[in-house]
This record gives structure tokens, sequence and C-alpha cells, in this order.
């Protein structure tokens, strides 16, 4: 399975904010961020934390892009 974080990169920039202000609002580090960079797998707990942080939902913040190995 493999996730696209391309919304929450366009909020970002919908809110005037860069990555490192994400990481300093939630507390999330740089590793985290770069695998959403990589669209790889990170925690709910992640996802909530950016959510309440940009008083968003999760389909606001990530895809999942559907593959045939599922």
């Amino acid at each position: 399975m493999e996730y696209s974080y391309n919304k929450l990169w366009k909020l970002l920039i919908d809110k005037n904010m860069r990555k490192k202000d994400l990481m300093e609002k939630t507390g999330i580090t740089s590793s985290t961020i770069a695998k959403m960079g990589k669209n790889k797998a990170v925690s709910m707990d992640v996802i909530g934390k950016i959510c309440i942080a940009l008083n968003c939902e999760i389909g606001d913040v990530v895809d999942i892009i559907k593959t045939d190995e599922y």
C-alpha cells in the first residue's frame, strides 16, 4: 500500500507554512517528515497531531494509493 501526502504539502503552502513550522507546531521529527516526503506510512498519532495543528481532517492530509498488491 502506498500513501500520498501531496494534500498536506499543498495545505502548508496555503497556510504559508514550511515543514519546519509544522515540526515545531506538532513536535514531529525531521525523520517523520522525511518518511512522508517519500510517501511512506506514518503512525495515526502523527496524522492526528497534524490534523489538530492544521485544524483539518485526515482526508485533507493523506490519500491511500491502491496498488495491485491489495
